[in-house]
């Protein structure tokens, strides 16, 4: 057992400790219930829970959180729109993102669906720098798919 000035009284029966804690005006909170004995402390449980939740903000607010952001390519994309969309590519990977890019097919262009591969081959290897494939592209129904994840070590989880 603990008292409320963090000296430690030792192995004490529960009853006594129970009567020390009322004593004092104070509270008995089983810190540690998987040792053996339980280690228990004297203290004043509205500012101990007051603190821990503080402490749980104070993390939440220092955890960076990462999100998935789709990109959407059709086939025949001209090559300023490209050139937008892969910086738009970049923005998000640099700030810890995950990045989904798509290319959808649209009528006929499913004969084709190696020039969808190609392209984003050539998105991969403009971001090459920043992000590795998580999934690699993927065809289902008329949209292919992959997963881009950034390598910024700073950034992601």
């Amino acid at each position: 057992m603990i008292d409320e000035n963090e000296t430690q009284i030792g192995v004490v029966p529960i009853q006594r400790a129970l009567d020390l804690a009322t004593q004092a005006g104070l509270d008995l909170v089983e810190i540690s219930p998987q040792a053996s004995p339980p280690v228990c402390k004297i203290l004043d449980w509205g500012k101990y829970s007051y603190k821990k939740t503080k402490q749980i903000q104070k993390g939440k607010k220092k955890q960076k959180s990462t999100s998935v952001k789709q990109i959407r390519f059709g086939l025949k994309i001209g090559e300023n729109d490209f050139n937008i969309k892969l910086k738009k590519i970049r923005d998000f990977l640099e700030e810890g993102n995950i990045v989904r890019v798509s290319v959808f097919f649209r009528g006929r262009e499913m004969a084709h669906t190696e020039l969808g591969f190609s392209l984003l081959k050539k998105i991969t290897e403009s971001v090459a720098d920043l992000s590795k494939i998580e999934q690699a592209p993927t065809q289902s129904g008329k949209q292919l798919a992959m997963v881009l994840r950034s390598t910024n070590n700073g950034n992601t989880q």
